[in-house]
């Protein structure tokens, strides 16, 4: 049987600062993220599945992606814990706004490192997460792919 990817794209608004960056993306600022998940699989033979002939239902992806990635970092402020902005998320928090804390500086490449670990742990071992795409600007974008992290 041959294999078929399907993509299914997500956006998300939130804001970030980048420790130690030598221009403005030092200082707090937002974006709107647009993310693009492709998944490769064979398409289900089973005739008694619901889901024959899909990969994988495309509702089940937006569920795994909603609660592992939207659901986390929508509407956040994404911050990393060993930048001095740990002061300012810790104020942030007291007044009750949505912080993402990680353990990595939150550019648009370690975001996508971060994101392919929370999905593919997700997948059922017949669908592998190929392939996927971070824009944070319109213009800008990142791109993780499976073959070069074997």
């Amino acid at each position: 049987m041959e294999k078929i990817r399907i993509t299914k794209d997500f956006y998300f608004e939130a804001g970030h600062a980048l420790y130690g960056h030598d221009q403005k993306c030092q200082y707090l600022h937002g974006h709107g993220y647009k993310l693009s998940v492709t998944v490769i699989g064979q398409p289900i033979q089973n005739k008694s599945s619901p889901k024959r002939g899909m990969v994988m239902d495309f509702g089940d992806l937006k569920q795994i992606v909603k609660e592992r990635i939207i659901d986390l970092f929508d509407h956040s402020m994404i911050l990393n814990v060993d930048s001095p902005h740990k002061n300012i998320a810790l104020i942030l928090e007291k007044e009750g706004h949505k912080i993402q804390k990680v353990n990595y500086n939150p550019t648009c490449e370690l975001l996508l490192i971060d994101f392919s670990k929370r999905i593919q742990n997700a997948l059922s071992p017949n669908v592998i997460l190929h392939s996927m795409t971070l824009y944070e600007t319109k213009d800008s974008r990142a791109h993780w792919y499976r073959k070069d992290n074997r």
